[in-house]
């Protein structure tokens, strides 16, 4: 997959191709379980793993390269990635842990995991890069996966309208239409986290958002993702990120 598809060869695909690591490139077909993609900022696919094939109705990278997402999935489908695309484009913020089922035009569904980065160079955001790992399980039925997705939403929209408030875990069983136990084995059988830390995953996203596409300042930004304090939050962004605030933001700038 290093090697440059003949059908890759416009101006756009050339840019994110160089802006890739050829290692990182390398490594997505050793996956077995894991969909790999690489978008131009046009949403054409530059890159494709054959997991990612598999998941179409083609039966070779040749014949996904140079195409778009209507071209290969049912058109709901297609529209969320297009919608997914643009906001990362636009805002310059990562997809992380999206629940989606995903399925080929006349072919069986299945449930993945979905994150997605925006790709820069020279400053200038030119594709997304994606990956999509498969979730199915022979107990993980689609009323668990709905529940997970439901759950997700959930945390999110506390955290823009509660920021300073505790989100339990019984409220989040609650969302989640279960038992806090059952609770605790679905979110990491899915996620592969505890609850709690779903809750922190997505605070400390919110944050590295705010650092990377906004000049807010870190005690504002401590409050709005919900830490207690700026001490706090730059403890917890370190720990979990390898680096404090202030670094994370001046590497993103450079």
């Amino acid at each position: 997959m290093t090697a440059v598809p003949d059908n890759a060869a416009w101006p756009e695909a050339q840019t994110l191709l160089a802006a890739l690591s050829p290692a990182m490139v390398a490594l997505m077909d050793e996956l077995s379980d894991v969909m790999f993609c690489a978008k131009d900022a046009g949403g054409r696919y530059v890159l494709v793993n054959q997991v990612f094939v598999r998941r179409t109705s083609e039966r070779s990278r040749r014949q996904v390269v140079g195409r778009r997402a209507p071209d290969l999935f049912v058109p709901e489908l297609a529209e969320r990635y297009e919608a997914q695309d643009a906001e990362v484009l636009r805002t310059g913020r990562a997809l992380r842990g999206e629940l989606e089922l995903i399925r080929r035009v006349g072919g069986t569904p299945g449930w993945f995991l979905t994150s997605k980065l925006p790709v820069h160079d020279d400053g200038a955001v030119v594709g997304i890069v994606s990956v999509s790992q498969d979730l199915r399980e022979d107990d993980a039925d689609d009323a668990t996966m709905d529940a997970m997705a439901r759950l997700r939403g959930w945390v999110e929209h506390n955290l823009d309208t509660r920021p300073g408030e505790t989100l339990t875990v019984a409220e989040m069983a609650e969302v989640a239409g279960c038992s806090p136990a059952a609770l605790d084995r679905r979110v990491r059988r899915v996620f592969g986290l505890s609850p709690r830390q779903l809750v922190l995953r997505t605070r400390v996203d919110l944050a590295a958002h705010l650092l990377t596409s906004t000049a807010t300042p870190l005690a504002q930004i401590a409050v709005v993702a919900g830490f207690y304090d700026q001490p706090s939050f730059t403890r917890t962004f370190a720990r979990l990120t390898g680096e404090t605030p202030s670094s994370f933001r001046r590497r993103a700038v450079r």
